[in-house]
């Protein structure tokens, strides 16, 4: 059975949010802002972060980035139902990416607040908002099985690149700026996410060989 046949998000209300111009506008504008804040948060970091790392260093707003570009992509379709856009490697792995980076930094997040709640809550911006927001990550992601595929190629390439994440921040300490110092909990706790969030892609999308995704 096609996974997208038990969504998370019904077909009716991605047809409605991707496929009209206004709706989708907005969605591009609101993943565009957040990238902007999220990298103001990063930017006092930055400078001792080697520039090629970035990518991997400033996860949130690596995240909606891609989602970003992963909405771009249906700009040309607009009014085409989303059964008919198009698919190719290129689209497989770029799609497989963002919902990996949205799912996996959205639920850290979660997890990275409430392993030292103390550190965070009741603040009501430093907790409540960048819980909400972050979970709203994993929300949007659902939004990509409607258009896009995947294939067992841009499956393990985002499984590596996750756990390349997770080496570089727990093993080198690139990672993400907290209120507290990470220690191994939270370390094991992300690698399991990285495993738990390309399961969670592959029960979402549908799968194409990757000889046959373009």
């Amino acid at each position: 059975m096609d996974p997208r046949s038990r969504p998370v998000i019904p077909r009716r209300y991605a047809e409605y949010y991707l496929g009209n111009a206004p709706s989708l506008t907005w969605l591009l504008f609101a993943n565009v802002a957040a990238v902007l804040v999220g990298v103001r948060y990063y930017v006092g970091t930055l400078p001792d972060v080697s520039t090629f790392l970035w990518p991997l260093y400033a996860d949130s707003p690596a995240a909606v980035f891609l989602m970003a570009l992963s909405l771009a992509t249906l700009l040309p379709l607009l009014g085409r139902p989303l059964s008919a856009v198009p698919h190719n490697r290129v689209l497989a792995y770029l799609h497989t990416l963002a919902f990996a980076w949205l799912v996996k930094f959205g639920l850290w997040t979660a997890v990275a607040l409430n392993l030292r709640v103390g550190a965070y809550f009741p603040d009501p911006w430093g907790y409540f908002g960048i819980l909400l927001t972050h979970l709203g990550f994993v929300l949007e992601a659902y939004l990509i099985p409607h258009y896009g595929r995947t294939t067992r190629g841009a499956l393990a390439l985002a499984l590596g690149l996750l756990l390349l994440n997770d080496l570089l921040d727990y093993g080198l300490g690139y990672h993400p700026p907290l209120r507290y110092e990470p220690g191994a909990t939270l370390a094991v706790a992300s690698v399991a996410l990285s495993l738990l969030t390309v399961a969670l892609a592959r029960h979402a999308f549908e799968t194409s060989g990757d000889e046959s995704a373009g």
